[in-house]
């Protein structure tokens, strides 16, 4: 456990999850002087993941911090992106070196674990952390706000930060059935196989048809990362077992062509199958009395978005900034959430065609899609196209805040 170093009178702070978005407002409050815990119900820092991207805003928040080289050091290698045919022939490819950080690839590709990790190890000795233990209960008093954990510790503290992801349950716990959440109607599996000689820099997308996709990524760990896509209606798949989610992605890829056989004996062996029914979060406030929520937890954009990492980022120096200009809390929660709120919406603004588009129902959508991809593929339109379909975070003007030393 690492231990926090004398912080005087600084106000004490607890962020549960150990995730991006929490390790990164660790950072950025101890740095502000603040005496911070985060805890984390797994027991140990968990590593793994799969590819992430920081673009825009949350870019000039890492240079901020002075870890966005850290970051590229770390990164995957992916360059870019190339949609193939059964015979793993191009039907379209876009260059992170031709499209820049306005492409499918980002200039700052990374694995989720190894980015929480580079937060995690920057905060040093300025920052408590606390494994294996969760959030029971809290009660607000006169001066601050109680918290008992699952180990059956108490501890006051004078703000509580949730940034425990999509489905958090410290979120359920304050703010009860208060989240509205929106479904996109797609059920992804994320999950390592080994690499084969096929899996270069490249992200590789095979369209099967009947809403489904088959994605292969590089890492930098000498593996590769897959993603098997459906779209479809919910119906409950949130809620399917483990034994039960390998079965569903079993039954809906067995018989496709291309890589599918490879990808579906990488999923009876691997031990990092994420599986997740996409939804973002949608509430109507993120704070209450002395709790506030941030990242995935307050506002979680999913994958399809390609922006929810840089929020996470953008959110934790927001929220850090504001709990530092300003001795009133309420005051400062206020501010964090009239900045970041019209950002996020901007963010979240997916239309729910966009997940049918990628995923076709038919063997006549394949073809059209693939007819559309090969147009698109092509000088000066592949630049316009893409800037109309990816995420643009590069127009958020990021709030000035005393300077801390990275």
């Amino acid at each position: 456990m690492k231990r926090a170093a004398s912080v005087g009178p600084a106000r004490k702070i607890l962020i549960t999850g150990a995730s991006v978005a929490g390790n990164a407002l660790a950072w950025w409050l101890a740095k502000r002087g603040f005496d911070v815990t985060v805890v984390e119900r797994h027991p140990h820092f968990r590593e793994g993941g799969q590819n992430i991207d920081v673009r825009g805003a949350g870019r000039e928040v890492l240079k901020k911090m002075g870890l966005e080289q850290a970051v590229a050091d770390s990164g995957t290698g992916e360059t870019g992106v190339r949609f193939v045919d059964a015979d793993d022939k191009t039907v379209a490819q876009f260059d992170v070196d031709e499209l820049g950080a306005d492409g499918p690839t980002a200039e700052l590709e990374i694995l989720r674990g190894d980015l929480a990790r580079i937060f995690y190890d920057a905060c040093g000795e300025g920052v408590t952390f606390r494994f294996d233990d969760t959030i029971e209960a809290v009660a607000e008093t006169g001066n601050g706000i109680n918290v008992r954990f699952k180990s059956a510790a108490r501890e006051e503290f004078d703000l509580v930060v949730v940034a425990e992801g999509v489905g958090s349950a410290t979120r359920e716990l304050v703010f009860p059935g208060e989240n509205k959440p929106r479904w996109l109607d797609v059920t992804m599996g994320y999950f390592t196989i080994p690499k084969a000689v096929g899996d270069g820099r490249l992200c590789r997308i095979f369209t099967a048809g009947e809403g489904r996709s088959i994605w292969l990524r590089p890492d930098n760990k000498g593996t590769t990362r897959a993603i098997l896509t459906v779209q479809k209606e919910s119906d409950g798949d949130d809620r399917l077992t483990r034994e039960e989610q390998v079965s569903f992605l079993r039954e809906r890829f067995a018989g496709v062509d291309w890589e599918a056989d490879r990808v579906l004996r990488g999923l009876e062996t691997t031990d990092d199958l994420y599986f997740d029914v996409l939804r973002q979060v949608k509430m109507e406030r993120w704070s209450k009395g002395r709790v506030v929520l941030t990242g995935d937890a307050a506002w979680c954009a999913t994958p399809i978005a390609g922006i929810g990492t840089t929020l996470a980022i953008v959110g934790a120096y927001v929220l850090a900034g504001e709990l530092s200009r300003s001795p009133d809390i309420q005051e400062a929660l206020k501010r964090y959430e009239e900045t970041l709120r019209p950002y996020v919406e901007k963010g979240q603004n997916v239309p729910k065609f966009a997940p049918k588009m990628l995923q076709p129902q038919t063997l006549l959508g394949v073809a059209v899609q693939r007819s559309v991809l090969r147009i698109v593929d092509t000088p000066g339109i592949k630049q316009l196209v893409t800037k109309l379909f990816v995420s643009s975070t590069d127009d958020f003007e990021s709030p000035v805040y005393d300077h801390v030393s990275a």
